[in-house]
């Protein structure tokens, strides 16, 4: 199984039993080893007493981007932590884009980049996530899982 194939496995795997980024009527377009594009439509139920999006959905958008891209090795990983700069404002009708990836993996910790746009390519918010795997424990079992080692992939 290729990098890629493990990465797709591994999506459709967290996907059947993701009710959140589901229920926000989320997408995962793309994924591969280390990264994952979402998006999602800012919706009237999304908005706060400032009539635009709340924060907290923008957040909830890259934090699903960072989780799919971060699990794409086949081995249960979480978050440790994450910071978020929200950078301008989403409204109502906004299709949003989460891309996330992978800054560097080593052991059991990552760091991830995760930048939301609107649909004019604005960014909304720069998200950096770090992530801890939890040793021995595959996402699918049966399937091989991910050695990336110590590696830094570079930003596009």
């Amino acid at each position: 199984m290729t990098p890629q194939e493990l990465a797709e496995a591994t999506r459709e795997a967290m996907w059947k039993d993701d009710r959140a980024s589901r229920s926000l009527g989320m997408q995962v377009v793309a994924v591969g080893p280390g990264s994952a594009t979402l998006t999602m439509t800012v919706r009237e139920d999304m908005l706060n007493g400032h009539d635009i999006c709340h924060g907290g959905f923008v957040t909830l958008l890259a934090d699903s981007a960072f989780a799919y891209a971060c699990n794409a090795y086949n081995e249960v990983t979480v978050a440790s932590g994450f910071d978020v700069n929200l950078i301008a404002v989403a409204h109502r009708g906004d299709a949003l884009t989460a891309m996330a990836v992978e800054v560097a993996k080593s052991g059991r910790t990552g760091v991830y980049d995760i930048t939301v746009s609107n649909q004019h390519g604005q960014a909304l918010a720069a998200f950096r996530g770090r992530s801890y795997t939890i040793k021995g424990k595959p996402l699918i079992e049966g399937l091989p899982m991910g050695k990336p080692g110590n590696k830094r992939v570079q930003e596009t």
